[in-house]
């Protein structure tokens, strides 16, 4: 059977398909390219230029390969720019997950993976978010994502397929072995731009919002490393595998850092001062979101490995070296599986 990956020329789905070759499947990739790079996907998986929303693309695909799960990442993430651009959005996320999903049921395939976001539950009303939180997204972004989820609730109750949305608090850092990384023309991470401002790439490094209800002004997120986020979906795949219900399940480690925690972090990693810019808060922005990662410990069996905020950085400063001025991916290592790097031990 064989795995298709939406967006997996992008950030964290080319981690995922460097995952699942690992453990042996077989991988079809669908990537329209708009921010993804076809040399982060590797060799041995198929590649297919296309939209999701696009049913032709999607039916050709589904003829063609016996696929029996989807991983579906593709989409835009940017919370400013959903504030900014609202139908965007809900076109190119909304709506062509729609499409994508009605293909699929149609062809029978009845396993989705899908990447959602901590977004999804807006202010949080205590330090930790849990599942359980009600959801009250403050960006079209994460209403977007939002409405997808209930598109997976209505198809799973009405026998379409079963589903995992993991809802993804702030991810960061590069595979350990060099072979991708955050790669994304104009990315808006915030660890990867202090990494550029510590490569001199980029004048400045803004913090946006220094009047936060946080210890330092400066707004708290959970940063969880992209290897252990691609171990999520490799359990959640084998649970709907095994014929686990459909569920959601939050993404993060249950630690907080704050803007000017994670420039600490890049200046120790890089050995030197980062010039930084403090600027009026950002539309959408939250003052702190930090995961309750409990449910998917106890019901996937989730250990992470990477828990560590200069374990992150440090992977994402490594990578960032191998790119060229304009982004070009520089290093010889990408898009190659090599000798496994990621060693899943599968609880029983």
């Amino acid at each position: 059977m064989t795995v298709l990956v939406t967006g997996g020329a992008g950030y964290i789905g080319s981690h995922m398909c460097l995952a699942l070759l690992e453990q042996g499947e077989d991988v079809v990739v669908l990537d329209n390219l708009s921010t993804g790079l076809r040399e982060l996907v590797p060799s041995e998986c198929v590649f297919v230029k296309g939209c999701v929303g696009d049913e032709h693309v999607v039916r050709g695909i589904l003829a063609r390969h016996d696929i029996d799960a989807v991983i579906h990442f593709a989409g835009a993430t940017v919370v400013p720019e959903s504030v900014e651009r609202p139908f965007f959005y809900y076109r190119n996320n909304t709506a062509a997950t729609r499409n994508f999903l009605e293909t699929v049921s149609d062809h029978g395939v009845g396993r989705v993976v899908f990447s959602s976001t901590a977004a999804v539950y807006g202010t949080p009303e205590s330090g930790t978010v849990a599942e359980t939180a009600p959801t009250a997204p403050a960006s079209p972004y994460g209403r977007s994502k939002l409405m997808t989820e209930w598109m997976l609730e209505d198809g799973a109750r009405a026998g379409a397929f079963r589903y995992v949305a993991l809802r993804y608090f702030n991810v960061a850092g590069a595979d350990p072995e060099g072979r991708t990384g955050q790669s994304t023309p104009r990315a808006t991470h915030l660890i990867k731009l202090a990494c550029q401002a510590a490569l001199g790439r980029v004048p400045h490094l803004g913090i946006f919002g220094t009047d936060y209800p946080t210890p330092d002004g400066t707004g708290v997120r959970d940063y969880i490393h992209v290897s252990d986020l691609v171990v999520a979906h490799l359990l959640a795949l084998r649970h709907l595998r095994r014929g686990g219900e459909s569920g959601v399940f939050n993404c993060g480690y249950g630690t907080g850092y704050s803007v000017r925690e994670i420039v600490a972090a890049v200046e120790r990693a890089a050995d030197c001062r980062l010039a930084v810019r403090e600027m009026p808060r950002r539309p959408g922005d939250l003052a702190s979101v930090v995961a309750d990662p409990g449910r998917l410990k106890a019901r996937l069996g989730w250990t992470p490995r990477f828990d560590d905020i200069d374990a992150i950085v440090g992977s994402a400063l490594a990578w960032e070296r191998g790119l060229a001025l304009d982004g070009t991916v520089l290093s010889p290592l990408v898009g190659r599986p090599r000798t496994p790097a990621l060693q899943i031990n599968y609880p029983t």
